[in-house]
């Protein structure tokens, strides 16, 4: 006999909650079910809502509670379905939440009211509320330094529109970050990393954050956009930065590298050849080309007027394409035919300066500002006409 409740009673603490305790006729309850109760700070917490009803449900409410101490988000549609207990059919219920804790210590959920509204069997409806226990959380401190972040898995790309250490001249990169993570909601993915250097041109698109539910947690989007041009060709490196981010499938703290980029023009350094492989009729070429520059420069030192003399008796090799690039409207072409004036004038004069930078905002940045190429260029010219006299 002994033996024969033993055994009964195994069989019993062997079966799920809902047959340890069956239903009397007309019971309701609800109760809170999580993955684990031991979490690190914003770490995903997967709840399930588990209503077991012996009514006859036609409308119902269920409001998840809001709190300071937690983010919270409901990553699929509630189910309905039937189920034997205890030898009737129950009315199941149930709702899946991910619940990602905010700060240490002992947290604790509220109960959860659910409101039905139940058909009696003399065709009545009358109002049901079925009140869940409260649910405590052990949550321990995120392991990592700065912003918490746990994924059950992260993925980081970097991606480059071209060969960043062999760039042509003028020609803009674009780096595209994106970060994609299982289990975390996009304010939990890291801030936009600053990348501005002295010797780099940049302008970043607006950031796309962005979180999607699926039934294994919500997986959520970052993506950074900049468009990147050195200043000069002198060569730079955009140094390396890390994301640490917790790993909750294998609980160890791990990190997502955005590794170092070398920046500069190809054939940088590259201009001065062996002079000795130089056949004579070049190098008495340049012999004469540095004596007419040791002429003009020593004519420059007594008078400072003459360089913009000579520059005023023949036209600018360039003009041309500036204004083609004008009136076709084609912002890169017309940037860079305005640098081969600049430079053959000997360097931004004036105003020239100002409508520079007036035209690299209106190419590089998001805020779209308005420019007319053709009355842009008109102006430029006018200014270095103005700044050569």
């Amino acid at each position: 006999m002994v033996i024969r409740l033993a055994l009964a009673l195994l069989v019993l603490l062997a079966l799920p909650l809902s047959a340890e305790v069956p239903l009397a006729p007309g019971e309701a309850r609800l109760t809170v079910l999580h993955d684990h109760g031991n979490p690190v700070v914003a770490e995903m917490v997967h709840l399930k809502l588990r209503g077991e009803y012996d009514l006859t449900v036609s409308l119902e409410e269920l409001v998840f509670p809001d709190s300071e101490a937690y983010d919270w988000m409901q990553i699929d549609r509630d189910r309905w379905f039937k189920e034997r207990i205890g030898g009737r059919m129950i009315q199941i219920f149930e709702r899946d939440i991910a619940l990602f804790p905010r700060a240490p210590g002992e947290l604790t959920i509220p109960p959860i009211n659910h409101d039905l509204t139940n058909i009696r069997n003399d065709g009545v409806r009358e109002e049901v509320r079925v009140t869940s226990a409260p649910t405590r959380l052990a949550v321990r401190p995120f392991p990592g330094r700065g912003r918490p972040l746990t994924a059950r898995a992260l993925v980081l790309t970097d991606e480059l529109s071209a060969e960043p250490g062999r760039l042509t001249k003028d020609e803009v990169l674009t780096r595209r970050v994106t970060i994609e993570a299982l289990g975390a909601l996009a304010h939990h993915l890291p801030p936009r990393p600053d990348i501005r250097q002295p010797w780099l041109i940049s302008f970043t698109q607006p950031e796309i954050r962005e979180t999607v539910p699926t039934a294994d947690g919500p997986v959520s989007r970052v993506v950074w956009e900049w468009q990147l041009r050195p200043r000069t060709g002198e060569p730079g490196v955009l140094p390396a930065a890390a994301l640490e981010w917790f790993n909750t499938r294998d609980r160890q703290l791990e990190v997502a590298p955005l590794k170092p980029i070398p920046f500069g023009y190809a054939g940088f350094g590259s201009n001065f050849g062996d002079r000795q492989a130089e056949g004579p009729e070049v190098q008495l070429a340049m012999a004469g080309l540095f004596g007419l520059g040791l002429v003009i420069a020593l004519v420059v030192g007594l008078q400072g007027r003459v360089p913009m003399m000579l520059r005023r008796m023949r036209r600018s090799p360039h003009l041309e394409a500036l204004q083609s690039a004008a009136r076709t409207g084609d912002l890169q072409q017309l940037r860079a035919a305005a640098d081969r004036q600049a430079a053959w004038q000997g360097g931004p004069v004036g105003r020239q300066q100002a409508l520079l930078r007036a035209l690299d905002d209106r190419i590089f940045s998001s805020r779209q500002t308005s420019i007319d190429p053709q009355q842009w260029a008109a102006d430029f010219i006018s200014a270095s006409r103005s700044g050569a006299t």
